[in-house]
């Protein structure tokens, strides 16, 4: 083997380690720079996590603080557990007075009958009148929903020419959760007096006790029947309707026309025709008048001639 040959594979074996070298340097590299971009996005993912988690405690106490809508969930409470408060009821009275001029007084006053049954009500009193002239009046009470309170009072007002239209609304919620309470502390102010009747043994207390469980019960009756007096005005409005026909319209004198000969002849001979009837009235009734006196006075001259013709 030649010094040259030698020579040749020294080298050939350097290069093939430096080669091993490089790539092992690659290799390195290639590792250390695939867990430099683990690191960095485990980081960034922290970050990311601790940004979100940071945004949701931010967003907790509003959620919190703000109530949840009754829907939302069964129970209708908000979170922090507090139910909302609830509205209370009101009750209105409403009235309604309509007058309306029409020349068909019966078919309007039908139709009107045919509006408040159809809004879900019905027709109360009624009364119809008929003048000299023979002009027609209707007044009927009307009760309606008052859900359809309204409507109806246009379909009314529609009937003919509106002359008056007056509504009243009153608020009654006062009154009527007053007779509530009096009625319940009545109830049991009965239900104490029954419970010592039960218990009594004497006679005098047992008519003591019947005499004031009368009072109270009438008492009872009495709150009862104003509660349902209110029920029946606030569940239902009352609309008085008013139906008149238009008066009748007075003659309006023609102008006299031209009149001719004749008609001027005629006319002039019934004027003095009237004049003549009434001069001879006038002396009919003077005549009648005076025929008294002068039968008297007939009478005495009578008497007096045949004296005078006795006398020589």
């Amino acid at each position: 083997m030649t010094n040259t040959q030698v020579w040749r594979r020294a080298v050939r074996r350097g290069n093939r380690r430096r080669i091993g070298a490089c790539c092992a340097l690659v290799l390195a590299a290639a590792v250390a720079v695939a867990g430099c971009s683990a690191s960095g996005g485990d980081a960034s993912s922290a970050q990311r996590d601790d940004a979100a988690g940071a945004k949701q405690a931010d967003s907790a106490p509003y959620d919190a603080a703000t109530p949840t809508p009754s829907g939302a969930t069964g129970s209708g409470t908000t979170r922090s557990g507090t139910a909302p408060a609830a509205t209370p009821a009101t009750y209105v009275v409403r009235t309604a007075t309509l007058s309306v001029r029409t020349p068909h007084v019966q078919d309007q006053l039908a139709r009107a009958r045919q509006d408040a049954d159809r809004a879900g009500g019905y027709a109360g009193d009624e009364t119809t009148t008929v003048d000299a002239h023979g002009r027609a009046a209707s007044t009927i009470q009307l009760r309606v929903p008052p859900s359809r309170y309204d409507a109806v009072l246009a379909e009314l007002g529609s009937l003919g020419k509106l002359l008056e239209r007056k509504v009243n609304v009153q608020d009654v919620t006062g009154q009527v959760v007053d007779v509530k309470s009096r009625i319940t502390s009545q109830q049991a102010s009965v239900a104490r007096v029954r419970a010592l009747m039960d218990k009594a043994t004497d006679l005098t207390d047992v008519v003591s006790l019947e005499g004031e469980l009368s009072t109270r019960e009438s008492a009872l009756e009495s709150l009862e029947a104003q509660q349902k007096s209110l029920t029946s005005r606030t569940d239902l409005a009352t609309i008085t309707l008013k139906l008149s026909e238009p008066p009748v319209k007075a003659a309006v004198a023609r102008p006299a026309g031209h009149r001719g000969f004749w008609s001027t002849v005629g006319h002039a001979f019934a004027v003095g025709w009237h004049g003549f009837t009434v001069a001879v009235r006038g002396l009919l009734v003077a005549l009648a008048v005076a025929l008294p006196f002068l039968a008297v006075v007939a009478l005495v001259g009578y008497l007096a001639y045949r004296l005078r013709r006795r006398v020589p």
